[in-house]
């Protein structure tokens, strides 16, 4: 684990062991340091307002202001600058960040007890998932509050992008599960080893074509040519008449009419199962449209790359103990749901 030196050096707070003169001004900047400035900046980073900072610190403006311009003089760099909807971070504060969450991540674990007992532990957990993904990990969990964590509860947030890492930075939501693949490519190529953001895989599956048990394709193998020429549904958080399977589709030289796009996996497993269309759903999921009896689910007939599950948090989570029971648990249900066949 790295030290909070380690992590405010980062930040610019300490400058290592080059003792030329300005480096020792700074060194000795940082020895009259107000670390409960640190706490301050947070917030309102997190905020990006400072009346809604005061409030969650419970102080004035004024002292949230004041704060700040003492920040500013030790750091010697603008950090915030006003807008007419509240303040913006500069380049500097967005660089600060990240280190100054991690020192304040690691001075908690430090200061706190690695105690924790699930059944007298106290928390509520923001999650986002698309309204499927609910549907299928939300049971087992709700289960799990009532019997073992009385204390703790969640509060979902509606899932309207494959890039929740915003929300997450600002403290919205404590995790997020979905299919991410822009994310998590970039998390675990280059851009991952200076982000604050982890995740870890539930599941890895399929794509298939979804359609009503009697749809007039339903009863043969769906050709290339029959599944280009069908009326198609495709379930877009964007509203964007464009997917994954139009890109396969263009790699090949074909394309698809896309009628309809809808944003809840709900809902298009009701549309379909009423009418002609047909849609792509990740073959985990058809059961947790609600129709999952009046549909059937055949192959694809063009090679597409696999589905993913991950859940996303921040690191300053990795370390808080009920966050790591909730994330356990939802490692621990996908193991078991998908290797039972309850989910395929």
């Amino acid at each position: 684990m790295r030290t909070v030196s380690a992590c405010l050096q980062d930040a610019g707070f300490l400058s290592g062991a080059d003792f030329t003169y300005g480096r020792f001004k700074k060194n000795m900047r940082f020895l009259s340091l107000d670390l409960n400035l640190l706490r301050v900046f947070d917030v309102v980073m997190t905020e990006q307002n400072l009346t809604r900072a005061a409030n969650r610190l419970s102080v004035t403006q004024p002292a949230v202001s004041n704060a700040l311009k003492r920040l500013r003089e030790t750091v010697g760099d603008d950090l915030l600058i006003r807008t007419a909807y509240g303040v913006k971070p500069t380049p500097r504060a967005e660089a600060l960040w990240p280190a100054v969450r991690r020192a304040l991540s690691d001075l908690e674990a430090a200061l706190i007890p690695e105690a924790f007992d699930v059944k007298t532990a106290r928390q509520t957990f923001h999650m986002a998932m698309a309204d499927a993904t609910a549907a299928l990990w939300l049971p087992s969990l709700v289960r799990s509050f009532e019997r073992e964590a009385p204390g703790l509860s969640a509060r979902m947030v509606p899932l309207t992008t494959r890039e929740p890492r915003p929300m997450l930075l600002r403290g919205d939501i404590d995790l997020a599960v979905g299919f991410f693949p822009g994310v998590v490519a970039q998390l675990e190529g280059g851009q991952g080893s200076d982000s604050p953001i982890l995740h870890q895989r539930l599941h890895s599956g399929s794509y298939v074509c979804v359609m009503r048990r009697d749809h007039p394709l339903a009863k043969s193998d769906l050709t290339l040519d029959a599944y280009c020429a069908a009326n198609h549904l495709l379930v877009s958080f964007s509203g964007r008449a464009h997917g994954l399977i139009d890109e396969e589709l263009t790699k090949i030289g074909r394309k698809r009419h896309i009628l309809l796009t809808v944003n809840q996996f709900f809902t298009a497993g009701r549309i379909v199962a009423n009418s002609d269309l047909i849609t792509v759903l990740p073959r985990h999921l058809v059961v947790s449209t609600g129709m999952g009896n009046e549909l059937i689910h055949k192959d694809l007939p063009i090679e597409t790359p696999a589905v993913h599950v991950d859940m996303l948090w921040h690191e300053r989570d990795a370390r808080n103990l009920a966050h790591k029971w909730l994330r356990e648990h939802l490692t621990t249900m996908s193991r078991h749901e998908f290797n039972s066949g309850n989910l395929k």
